[in-house]
This record gives structure tokens, C-alpha cells and sequence, in this order.
């Protein structure tokens, strides 16, 4: 019976004591100082003090809660406690202290400390790999590094920082992107991984990687030259681009059936050997230049290879400045047919040395069946009979079309009377104008005075006329004084007044 009223005394006795175990743990209020990030396998110190205590106290250093990292009693001068700690990875978490005296006890402050890896091992890896692209295509470069915690990158381009500010660049993380490369962005790269812990910082730095921008190819362009070797003859067609970055793998299409396939590995072009039949079309032929990212075709090109022949015509321009003085004399040679012609120039019935024509600066216009020689310099050397001829060019021995011999007469007095032609030219046109205002004048004066004239025969011959006649066939001249003239015409009726000096006669 007693065991049982015990029983039922407990929970009166645990509320009473309640608040005095509430009293006596909260009176003390420590403080806990220490850091909050530290080095892996560094030594720290984290201090526990309760302020204004004047009793000693003991204190214990807990971790998360749970886990006693150490013990200590307070020195008697400022009631500290000092724990010393050397950091491993489980020394990661959250930190307080426990004070306590034989008339209370109290917890401080938490402190949450974070364990920080020195990076090591550091490389950098690309997007694609190895780190070749196009241009205006993405590569992503990544600073990786094999150990390390709470790590920041700085890249380098060339040697030189890459500011989170720099055009065409963006760093994320770990991570440098650039979304549309350029030429301008080919070079060496590389990154440094470092990481802060009280003002002291350890990185790690890796080797440079190279990356290489690639120069997108253009149209691809088709072209043919015709040889002969033997009695055989032979196309070369060669397939080209005018900018990119080898290698290209080059292939001849006839009618768009792939023939033959060839890779420039240094070079932009390639070229193909075929058979050719002269006078006969063949179809036609188109170059295709591909690489990992572009697949192109030329513009088609008719294997119809035309003998030379039909008439050869020569003409010959001169042109003149702003000032109307002879600048060059331009000779063009045209050949009606012929789509590999080989052109000669005779000057006096002697042919012009290749050597020679550095003065007349030849131009070519094979594809329009033309050829022309610019004379800029003037000289006696230079003037006289000109013709040009033209062959087959893959026919050394074959026959020449010829042109007529036209005269091409450059002389210092020649340079001057053509500009002198000139200015005369334009002077005798403002002349001649004139003279033919004046002769228009004269003329219409004269048709005047004829018949004025017919007027005053009438008048003297046939007095006796001066009668009333039909309206329909009379003219009268009034002559209204002697100091001026008119000349009138009247439908009406005649009528002669001496004193008034009107004539009249009738037709």
C-alpha cells in the first residue's frame, strides 16, 4: 500500500523540481568563439568563456549536438576554455559549448565550421574533344581538378585574365563558355582552382590547352583545262575553294554521280584527271568540298569542249582623259567560237614577245572569247599594223584564225592633233550652229523681200486693177510710215490711199 502512494508522490516531486533545474540552466550564458572555415588537416582553436563569472566553471565542446569534441576548465584570470583542434574530415559540422558551475550550467553561441580541400591535380577538359571547332560553333572548357571543396577558377586566355566581363566569354562555375567562337578566340587556354581560409590561399594551376578555331569552307569552284598526251586528250579539272581550313575531302560529280574522290590534306584544291572528246558534250561536271560540318557543290560546268575557228575580228579604242588628251589605246581581239583559245599578237607582221607585253599590260577574257592589249605608253616602237591570231590551246601545232591588219599610229604630233581635233571638234559645232541660225534668218529676209517686191510690180504694172475683188484672193502690205514696216494680210477689201501710203493688188 505504501509502494503504491510512492508511486503516485513521483510526478508532484519531478514538478517541483522542475523549475529549479530550468533556473539553473539558463542562468550562465557562455560565448563560443572560433572560426567558421578551416584547411583540411590544420590545427584550430575554438574558445569557450562565460563574461563576469566569478566562480570557476568547466565547459565541453560539442559537435552537432551529440558528439563531445573535449573538455575543459576555465582559467581563473577571464574564465576561459580553450579546446585545440586538429581538422579532419569529420571535423565538418556545428559547433557549441556547455558551461557549467556547482549552482548552474548554460550553452552558448553555435558556430557552424566548414571544412575546405586545397585544390590539387588540376586539368582542364573541352567541349568537344580535343578542342577543335568551326567557326561561329560552342565550345565549353572545364577547369577539373581531382581533389578540392569550396574552390574558385580564374581562366586565362594567352596568358592573359578572362574577365566575367569579357565580350564572347561566359564563366559559369567551373566552366568557361563560348557560345560562337572566332578566329580571334584560337590560342592557348588555362585555369588556376584556389579556394580562401583567413586570408591565406591555396591554388593549384594546370598546363595550357590548345584550341583551334577552323575556317569554314567556301563554294567550292570547278575548272577545266584541256592538254593533250599522245594522240589522246585529256581534261584536268581542278576543284578548289578560296577560303577554309584543310583538310577537304574534294569529289567530281559527272551528271551528279560521284566519280572519284580526293582529300586536300594542306592544301585547298584538288584536281582530276578525265578524257575529253573535242566537239562532243560530255554533260556536266560539279566539284563537291565537304568537311565535319559543311557538305557543298559547285555551280555546274558543261564538258562541251569547242574548236577554235570562225572569224577573228580586231578592234581598237582610244581612250582619252578629262581634258580630251589620248590616255591609252585599248585592242581588243574577238574569236567567234572556241572555248580554249590561245591568242598572238603580230605588230608589222612580227610577232609580240611575251616579254614585251609588261608595257601593253594584256588583259584576257577567255570565257568571252576575248582577248585585249592596253597600250599605255606611246612611243614610234609601238605603232603600226596590228593583228591577232588564236589556236586551239592544247594544239601546239594546230592552225591560226586570223584577224585583218588594222593601223594603230601613235606619234608625239598625233597625241597632239587628236586633242587638238578634240577641242576644234567642239569649237566648229558651236560655229556651225551659229551659221545655220544666220542662214535661216537670211533666208526668211529674202522670201520677204521677193515678195514685197512682187507687191510693188503689181502695183506700177496693172493701175486699172485696183477694184473691189473677192475676199478669198486678196493680199494688201501696209506700209505705215517711213521709218518702220509691217506687212499685213486682209480678208476684207482692197483699197489704195497714196496719202496713207497703203499699196494693194490683187492676185
Amino acid at each position: 500500500m505504501k509502494n503504491h502512494q510512492a508511486l503516485y508522490l513521483l510526478p508532484i516531486l519531478a514538478l517541483a523540481f522542475l523549475p529549479i533545474t530550468i533556473g539553473e540552466s539558463g542562468s550562465l550564458r557562455p560565448v563560443l568563439s572560433g572560426p567558421d572555415r578551416a584547411y583540411l588537416n590544420t590545427r584550430v582553436v575554438f574558445r569557450c568563456s562565460v563574461p563576469n563569472l566569478s566562480s570557476m566553471a568547466s565547459y565541453m565542446l560539442i559537435r552537432d549536438r551529440r558528439f563531445v569534441v573535449g573538455r575543459n576548465v576555465g582559467r581563473q584570470r577571464n574564465n576561459t576554455a580553450m579546446f585545440p583542434l586538429k581538422v579532419n574530415a569529420a571535423s565538418d559540422g556545428s559547433y557549441h559549448c556547455k558551461a557549467s558551475t556547482e549552482e548552474s550550467r548554460g550553452l552558448s553561441n553555435r558556430i557552424k565550421l566548414t571544412i575546405v580541400t586545397p585544390p590539387s591535380n588540376i586539368r582542364v577538359t573541352s567541349d568537344p574533344y580535343p578542342p577543335v571547332a568551326f567557326e561561329g560553333s560552342q565550345i565549353v572548357l572545364s577547369c577539373d581538378a581531382q581533389r578540392g571543396s569550396h574552390l574558385n577558377y580564374t581562366w586565362y586566355f594567352n596568358r592573359t585574365t578572362i574577365m566575367s566581363s569579357t565580350s564572347g566569354f561566359s564563366i559559369v562555375g567551373n566552366k568557361l563558355v563560348m557560345e560562337k567562337v572566332t578566329l580571334e578566340r584560337e590560342g592557348n587556354y588555362n585555369c588556376i582552382a584556389w579556394s580562401m581560409v583567413q586570408q591565406i590561399t591555396r591554388y593549384s594551376t594546370c598546363t595550357e590547352v590548345k584550341v583551334t578555331v577552323k575556317v569554314k569552307i567556301s563554294k567550292p569552284e570547278i575548272s577545266l583545262f584541256i592538254f593533250k598526251e599522245g594522240d589522246t586528250y585529256l581534261g584536268n579539272v581542278t576543284c578548289s575553294s578560296s577560303k577554309g581550313t584543310p583538310p577537304v575531302n574534294f569529289s567530281l560529280l559527272l551528271d551528279d554521280t560521284e566519280v572519284i574522290t580526293a582529300t586536300a590534306a594542306k592544301s585547298l584544291a584538288a584536281w582530276f584527271k578525265i578524257p575529253v572528246a573535242i566537239g562532243l558534250n560530255m554533260g556536266e561536271a560539279r566539284c563537291r568540298g565537304r568537311n565535319e560540318a559543311q557538305d557543298l557543290k559547285s555551280e555546274a560546268l558543261t564538258l562541251e569542249v569547242v574548236p577554235v575557228g570562225g572569224d577573228v575580228r580586231l578592234e581598237v579604242d582610244y581612250l582619252y582623259t578629262a581634258e580630251a588628251k589620248l590616255d591609252a589605246v585599248k585592242l581588243s581581239c574577238h574569236i567567234s567560237r572556241g572555248t580554249f583559245p590561245h591568242f598572238s599578237w603580230l605588230v608589222n607582221n612580227t610577232i609580240l614577245p611575251t616579254e614585251s607585253q609588261k608595257d601593253f599590260k594584256p588583259q584576257t577574257f577567255l570565257s568571252h572569247q576575248k582577248q585585249g592589249l592596253i597600250l599605255s605608253e606611246f612611243s614610234a616602237e609601238y605603232a603600226g599594223y596590228y593583228r591577232c591570231r588564236a589556236r586551239d590551246s592544247y594544239e601546239d601545232s594546230g592552225p591560226w584564225a586570223e584577224s585583218a591588219a588594222v593601223l594603230v599610229q601613235i606619234t608625239e604630233e598625233n597625241l597632239n592633233s587628236m586633242a587638238q581635233a578634240s577641242s576644234c571638234t567642239s569649237t566648229m559645232s558651236q560655229k556651225l550652229f551659229s551659221d545655220v541660225i544666220t542662214i535661216v534668218f537670211c533666208c526668211f529676209f529674202l522670201l520677204m523681200l521677193a515678195v514685197a517686191s512682187v507687191c510693188v510690180y503689181k502695183m506700177f504694172d496693172q493701175p486699172q486693177a485696183f477694184t473691189n475683188v473677192s475676199a478669198t484672193n486678196t493680199i494688201s502690205f501696209h506700209l505705215s510710215g517711213p521709218q518702220s514696216q509691217s506687212v499685213g494680210l486682209q480678208a476684207d477689201t482692197l483699197s489704195c490711199d497714196v496719202h496713207n501710203q497703203t499699196v494693194e493688188f490683187t492676185l
